[in-house]
């Protein structure tokens, strides 16, 4: 059974960012070799979650503005009586989510 396992770094500048993760998971679908399987695609940060949808700066901003109304930053979270002041990143990452699993057909996502 083919298979290929990479852990993937990114440093980011703000306090939340999207990155768009698809070309190089491309790249490392083609790498493995693998024709018909899957591929687990893991944020390994808990306040880092993984979204799979279209590449579209309008949707970004939508996704965002969700995530805040349900989930609004600036608000005294139990969480914050640890020390951290990021309660709000943890509840979104559990709304988003912290992994997806990709079908991969004919080589290719």
């Amino acid at each position: 059974m083919k298979h290929l396992t990479e852990h993937l770094w990114f440093n980011t500048t703000q306090r939340r960012e999207l990155v768009n993760i698809t070309e190089r998971i491309e790249a490392l679908v083609k790498k493995s070799a693998v024709q018909e399987g899957f591929c687990l695609v893991s944020a390994m940060h808990i306040t880092a979650g993984v979204w799979v949808n279209d590449d579209e700066e309008g949707l970004w901003q939508d996704f965002w503005e969700l995530l805040e109304r349900l989930v609004p930053s600036g608000v005294p979270y139990k969480h914050h009586l640890t020390g951290e002041d990021n309660g709000d990143a943890h509840l979104k990452r559990t709304l988003v989510g912290h992994q997806a699993m990709l079908p991969i057909t004919k080589g290719t996502l």
